[in-house]
C-alpha cells in the first residue's frame, strides 16, 4: 500500500503528464530499445513509427496518477493489458527493464522538477502496479497451460487451409505442427502471431481476432491487407501474411487471449454490431451460437464500404435462412448496380441503427461492437440514445490498446 504522501506526489504530476507525457513515452521507447534492443522482437514496430503506443503509453500513465487513490477505477484498462501482454510473452523481468528506463526518462525529460523524492515515489507506484500486472499474467498464464491443448509462449502451427474472403480478407486455418490438440477459447477472443519482418530484421508480432466457433481442432484468423495511406504505410505483416505465407507454411501463434467475447453465463439476446474486419469475431460468436444450436434471438448487423470488401456473405445469409432465431442487416456504403437487396445488402449508406431501430434493439440484449475506433464510438452513442444502457454494451479495441493490428 501506498503511503498518502507517495500518493499526494504522484497524483501531482498528472497535469505535467498531461502535457509532456507524450514527450516522456517517446524518449522512453528510445531510450529502451537503445538499450535493450531485443525488446524490438517484442513490440509492434509500425505502432512505434505510428506514435500510436506512445500516445497510448502516455494516456495510461497519466490515468494511472489522476487514479493513484483508486486505482480500481482502470481494473477494465488493467485486465485488457493484462490479456496483452500474456499473448506477447511478456515476463516479470520484463517489467524491471521497463521500471530502470520509466525512471531514468522521468529525470531526462522533467530535468530539474525530477526530484529524488519524486522519482522514488514513482518507483513506488510502479512497482505496486508491476506487482498487479505480474500477478493477474501469472494466473493466465497459469490458466492457458493448463487447458487440454494449452501451451505459454510460441507454437508453431501450420496453415492447413487459406480461404479469400473478399478483396482485402484473407482466412488462414492453422493446425498445431506437433499435433496436438487445440485449446477451447471463449468466442471473440484473439490470438498474437509472429513472424519475421526483412525489411526491419526483426520478429514481429501482431494480434487477429479468432473467426470461428471454439471447439475444433484448428483455429482461424481472418486477415485484413492493409495497404499504404497517404500517412501511413503499408501493413507489414498483414501483407506478408498475404503474398507470402500459402498451405503448408509454419507460423508461430500465442494462447488464445482477450476480454472481449460473447458472456458465457448469460442467455439474453445477442446484438453483433461490426464495421468491415471487425466481423472476426462476430463470425466466431455467430458460428459459436449456431453450432450449440442456441435458440435465443440473435441479430448480426454489419456495415462496409461496397460487395467487393464484404467478407463471409454467402456464409452468414445461409445461417439467416436456416434459422427462425437469427436476423441480419447489411449496410453498403457504395451500392453497385449489380447488387441486390437482401442477397448483398439490405440498406445503402452508413451503418444506422436508428434506421433499423425496430430490429436492431431488442429487450434484455447484450449488444458487441468491433470495428474501427469512430464507428465503435458512433454506434455506442447510437445505443445509448436508443436507451440501451451501458452494462449491456461491450465493444473490443482494435490497436495499440488491444487487438488486432
Amino acid at each position: 500500500m501506498l503511503s498518502p504522501q507517495i500518493r499526494a506526489l504522484v497524483k501531482a504530476t498528472a497535469p505535467v503528464l498531461k502535457t509532456h507525457g507524450v514527450a516522456l513515452t517517446r524518449h522512453f521507447y528510445a531510450r529502451m530499445f537503445d538499450h535493450n534492443p531485443e525488446l524490438k522482437h517484442v513490440f509492434n514496430q509500425a505502432h512505434q513509427a505510428g506514435g500510436q503506443q506512445q500516445h497510448a503509453l502516455a494516456g495510461a500513465v497519466t490515468a494511472y496518477a489522476e487514479h493513484i487513490d483508486d486505482p480500481s477505477v482502470l481494473m477494465p484498462v488493467v485486465t485488457r493489458i493484462v490479456h496483452k501482454h500474456v499473448s506477447l510473452g511478456i515476463r516479470p523481468e520484463h517489467y524491471a527493464i521497463v521500471g530502470k528506463h520509466l525512471l531514468a526518462s522521468i529525470r531526462e525529460v522533467l530535468g530539474e522538477a525530477a526530484t529524488d523524492e519524486l522519482v522514488d515515489a514513482w518507483g513506488a507506484a510502479y512497482g505496486q502496479l508491476a506487482d498487479l500486472l505480474i500477478a493477474e499474467e501469472a494466473r493466465l498464464y497459469a490458466e492457458s497451460a493448463g487447458k487440454p491443448g494449452g501451451w505459454t509462449g510460441w507454437r508453431a502451427f501450420r496453415v492447413v487451409g487459406k480461404q479469400v474472403e473478399s478483396a482485402e480478407i484473407t482466412s488462414f486455418y492453422l493446425a498445431p505442427s506437433d499435433g496436438g490438440a487445440v485449446p477451447a477459447y471463449q468466442p471473440g477472443q484473439y490470438v498474437s502471431v509472429r513472424i519475421y519482418v526483412p525489411e526491419l530484421g526483426l520478429m514481429q508480432p501482431r494480434q487477429y481476432s479468432l473467426s470461428d466457433a471454439p471447439g475444433q481442432d484448428r483455429l482461424r484468423i481472418s486477415v485484413k491487407r492493409e495497404p499504404a495511406g497517404a500517412q501511413t504505410p503499408a501493413g507489414r505483416v498483414s501483407n506478408a501474411l498475404h503474398d507470402r505465407l500459402e498451405e503448408g507454411g509454419v507460423l508461430d501463434v500465442a494462447p488464445p487471449q482477450g476480454d472481449f467475447h460473447l458472456k458465457a453465463d448469460s442467455d439474453a439476446p445477442v446484438v453483433l454490431l461490426s464495421g468491415g474486419v471487425g466481423l472476426t469475431p462476430m463470425v466466431s460468436i455467430l458460428n459459436h451460437l449456431v453450432r450449440n444450436n442456441d435458440e435465443r434471438q440473435i441479430r448480426f448487423v454489419h456495415g462496409c464500404r461496397n460487395r467487393s470488401v464484404h467478407a463471409m456473405k454467402d456464409h452468414v445469409n445461409r445461417i439467416a435462412a436456416e434459422r427462425g432465431n437469427v436476423r441480419k442487416a447489411v449496410f453498403y456504403e457504395e451500392v453497385g448496380h449489380d447488387d441486390e437487396p437482401g442477397r448483398d445488402y439490405d440498406h445503402a449508406g452508413r451503418l444506422d441503427l436508428r434506421a433499423i431501430r425496430d430490429e436492431v434493439i431488442v429487450p434484455g440484449a447484450d449488444y458487441y461492437l468491433c470495428g474501427p475506433a469512430p464507428f465503435m464510438l458512433a454506434q455506442r452513442e447510437a445505443l445509448l440514445a436508443l436507451g440501451v444502457g451501458s452494462d449491456r454494451i461491450h465493444a473490443e479495441a482494435f490497436g495499440s490498446g488491444g487487438a488486432p493490428a
